[in-house]
């Protein structure tokens, strides 16, 4: 196959925020020294942002040291917090706020704001081009390129036009080759060439395996008289019980609209609970309630989260390449915040990346991007929050939250002991014959929904003749062995119904709805069998956020 290829110095992979913020660097020191330098962003999404969901709660910390003007520049960061807010939720409809005092110093939030980093990245988008950097959107990364030496050599994005029979239809545009002198995948959480080069360069040798969560997060225009501009709140309890861990949040932004969300950490161990409808209960409680009642729900999103933190930190450079932010896994759990900590891991990477080039040892492998990134205040912050996850999940979310308390307030994370979690998230699931069924509400069409009518806020579209980009290694296991024991529980994680056990005469099967994917991830990492593959569709496919 003939396909185009580009020679370039830099190309990055994934358009968020440690992926743009190591394209505008790159070129900000290129202008520094006089020298030319090409960079190239691709983006799977059809647009900058298209798939782009966090929270979100921004520090500026690494905005400020790549455009310290960022305000004056026009930012999206408008809506400073104004007040935090945590409380214990309780299935009666209490809600016991924990004062700020007893609150964890983690979830205090001066000096960040409310915002949507879809916006955000749309703007450091902005800043990239007019420095000099070339953005694809609509283009997926397929497939890492090696030299012959194994080294990275870049990267192929994906061919146009193939059919369901993995034949070329009318209209078939083979991909092209980004050849790069280094390569920075920044894909987002379970990267799927990340997962590759992790694998392959056994970057996760030294670390404790990666863990999870699952965002869900719905966009509400809500009654001016209940908007409270800068108002975070925070809940903790129900409605997950168990050993199910998690939280549920409410963040008020501008324009009389919040962002409602849950995080469910992906350890939990019942088959039968679905994150979804705990997200749908959620809203029914008071807490949420009295903000949401009357309003109208605008969009709708999902997004694995890589919530393992310091101890699950997988070596980041290989030769000719580094995975950065959320590839890698650099979110701060303890503070539920990951933007600046990617942002700062890009401006890391392209401060080492230039360097190498400029001193004519590219290819090589990065030390010096170790160097600057243990001597940085982003190494700090996720080595002081170490054990955060790790209590949580060994020790459940009341022992586990005072063991974190006591931490932060008595050694602010510097304490000697380091506490580590080896087992996958999968693998703690249990089987569903020894489980309680969990029974959840109908939704009421006014605070809670059905997976379909959520997708279609989402604006989710795929080209349906295209092959199934979530494979099973073994097409029988769902029905022999993930139905019996685990009652096939694709059909509950998965937060848009893309799986489903359809019974027929001659008997169930397993129906994939690839249709509906909103590229969360989650079907990737949790299937216990570890049998289904996410690889990335035609670029432009998935959803298309529009501010989250």
């Amino acid at each position: 196959m003939n396909r185009e290829i580009m020679d370039v110095d830099v190309v990055i992979v994934g358009a968020g925020p440690a992926g743009l913020s190591a394209a505008c660097r790159l070129m900000q020191q290129a202008r520094e020294a006089g020298r030319e330098l090409s960079v190239c962003v691709v983006e799977k999404g059809s647009e900058v942002g298209a798939h782009i969901l966090s929270g979100a709660i921004i520090d500026p910390r690494a905005l400020n040291e790549l455009f310290p003007d960022w305000a004056e520049r026009g930012a999206p960061l408008t809506t400073p917090v104004a007040d935090d807010e945590l409380y214990w939720l309780q299935q009666n409809g209490a809600a016991h706020r924990i004062p700020g005092w007893l609150a964890p110093p983690s979830l205090h939030n001066e000096g960040c704001y409310v915002a949507s980093l879809g916006k955000l990245c749309r703007w450091l988008a902005e800043q990239a081009e007019a420095l000099g950097v070339d953005i694809y959107p609509g283009f997926a990364a397929s497939e890492v390129l090696y030299h012959d030496d194994g080294t990275v050599k870049g990267i192929a994005t994906g061919d146009m036009g193939i059919g369901r029979d993995g034949k070329p239809r009318a209209g078939y545009m083979p991909g092209m080759e980004l050849h790069a002198r280094y390569t920075l995948f920044a894909e987002g959480c379970r990267g799927h060439l990340g997962k590759e080069l992790i694998s392959r360069f056994q970057l996760d040798k030294q670390a404790d395996p990666q863990h999870y969560g699952i965002g869900i997060k719905e966009l509400w225009d809500i009654d001016p008289a209940r908007h409270k501009p800068g108002l975070v709140v925070h809940g903790t309890g129900w409605p997950l019980t168990g050993n199910a861990g998690g939280g549920s949040f409410l963040y008020h932004s501008e324009h009389n609209q919040v962002v409602v969300g849950i995080v469910v950490d992906l350890n939990y161990t019942n088959p039968w609970l679905s994150p979804f409808d705990e997200f749908q209960r959620m809203k029914q409680h008071p807490l949420f309630r009295q903000y949401l009642e009357g309003g109208k729900r605008v969009s709708y999103g999902a997004r694995a989260i890589a919530k393992g933190g310091f101890n699950s930190l997988p070596r980041m450079t290989m030769p000719g390449a580094v995975l950065l932010g959320c590839d890698a896994g650099t979110l701060n759990p303890a503070r539920i915040k990951g933007t600046h900590t990617a942002m700062k891991s890009g401006l890391l990477a392209a401060e080492a990346v230039f360097e190498a080039l400029a001193s004519g040892t590219e290819g090589r492998e990065l030390v010096s991007f170790y160097e600057g990134f243990r001597t940085s205040w982003l190494y700090d912050e996720l080595y002081q929050s170490r054990n955060f996850g790790p209590a949580l999940h060994r020790l459940g979310p009341r022992l586990g939250g005072a063991f974190n308390w006591l931490e932060q307030r008595m050694f602010a994370g510097r304490q000697p002991l380091t506490l580590h979690d080896r087992r996958p998230d999968h693998a703690g699931l249990r089987e569903a014959a020894y489980c309680p069924v969990i029974t959840y509400p109908k939704p009421d069409g006014m605070l809670s929904f059905d997976k379909l009518s959520s997708v279609f806020l989402s604006s989710t579209n795929h080209e349906e003749e295209q092959p199934c980009h979530l494979q099973l290694q073994e097409p029988a296991i769902p029905l022999t062995q993930n139905l019996p024991r685990w009652a096939e529980p694709a059909q509950r994680y998965c937060p848009a119904g893309v799986y489903e056990i359809v019974e027929q005469e001659a008997g169930a099967r397993l129906q994939i709805n690839a249709q509906n994917c909103v590229h969360c991830k989650t079907c990737d990492i949790k299937d216990p069998s570890q049998n289904i593959r996410w690889m990335v569709p035609e670029g432009g496919g998935g959803p298309n956020y529009p501010n989250m």
